[in-house]
């Protein structure tokens, strides 16, 4: 017989959410006291404590809280799946997904991923989340999105042992320079031609770590003038002559906001190739709907770009 329920459940996934039983009494329209005796029991037939209370300031989730609110948002996404599934027969996808995505991929390829599942799907609703990939990363082990979309290394595989990483596309880096830049007419150009050059640097990990590490691989020591976390700053920059950078997103735009010109030149080394990863937790069972979503984005990904 089963020891808890999915009220139980979903209970302890609003009062973690909003931080608070009253909050959470108030969200779910019903008495606090009910929210408490439910969650009282929760912890008591797991014989763990949840959540830590803390008088007139809330509530904060304790190690064993994390992994059930992961876990427990999971399984009420499946118990909503199977009712939908119930009441409408149909092959129709139904729900929601959360997705996250790096925010230098983002405008490149989301907008018309997202586009294209939903006029095939029209009663899903997909959310999207940009973020930094350490935030992206946390949320998608918090349970807040069901697939994340970032740069990975594979160097970092040992350090992520519960997440899944279904490579997308690798892409080689390339240097982007003014056309009046000294280097501009090079059809091709070596790491050691760059570094006597000022570096406009993508300030933003893991970007920032991966280009420099191209340079470190060859100890080499680029000259940074200017940083910047912003994608189309680096770019600004670089298309007033400001110096030289390396990035692998490159979009068919061949300027910058204000129109001035950008060249690029590929990269004459033998250097680790960009990777941009699907990536979902392992331990998180998939619904209908993520099926679906993660087939369609691996057999549709490369052709994002082309028209």
């Amino acid at each position: 017989m089963l020891k808890i329920t999915l009220k139980q459940l979903q209970y302890f996934v609003v009062v973690a959410e909003q931080k608070s039983f009253a909050a959470a009494a108030k969200n779910l329209n019903i008495s606090q006291p009910a929210i408490t005796s439910a969650i009282n029991l929760l912890e008591e037939r797991l014989e763990v404590d949840l959540l830590l209370r803390h008088h007139a300031q809330g509530v904060t989730l304790t190690t064993a809280g994390h992994d059930l609110l992961a876990r427990s948002r999971s399984l009420l996404v499946h118990a909503k799946e199977l009712e939908v599934s119930t009441i409408d027969l149909s092959e129709k996808l139904h729900g929601r997904l959360n997705i996250g995505c790096f925010h230098t991929l983002s405008p490149m390829y989301m907008p018309r991923l997202i586009t294209n599942f939903l006029n095939m799907h029209k009663k899903v609703d997909v959310r999207l989340f940009e973020g930094k990939q350490k935030e992206l990363i946390n949320g998608l082990r918090n349970g807040d999105y069901d697939f994340v979309f970032i740069y990975h290394v594979d160097s970092t595989h040992a350090f992520d042992k519960d997440l899944e990483h279904y490579s997308l596309q690798r892409s080689t880096p390339h240097v982007i320079v003014s056309p009046e830049h000294r280097i501009a007419s090079f059809k091709n150009i070596q790491l050691k031609q760059l570094v006597s050059y000022p570096m406009v640097l993508l300030d933003i990990e893991p970007s920032s770590e991966y280009f420099l590490g191209l340079f470190r691989k060859k100890d080499l020591n680029p000259f940074i003038k200017y940083r910047s976390p912003s994608f189309e700053t680096v770019r600004g920059f670089v298309a007033n002559g400001m110096g030289y950078s390396i990035l692998i997103t490159q979009p068919k735009l061949n300027f910058d906001y204000n129109g001035n010109l950008i060249k690029y030149i590929p990269i004459d080394d033998n250097v680790e190739l960009g990777n941009i990863t699907l990536t979902r937790l392992l331990n998180k069972r998939s619904s209908r709907l993520m099926k679906a979503f993660y087939e369609y984005t691996i057999n549709n990904f490369l052709n994002l770009k082309k028209k």
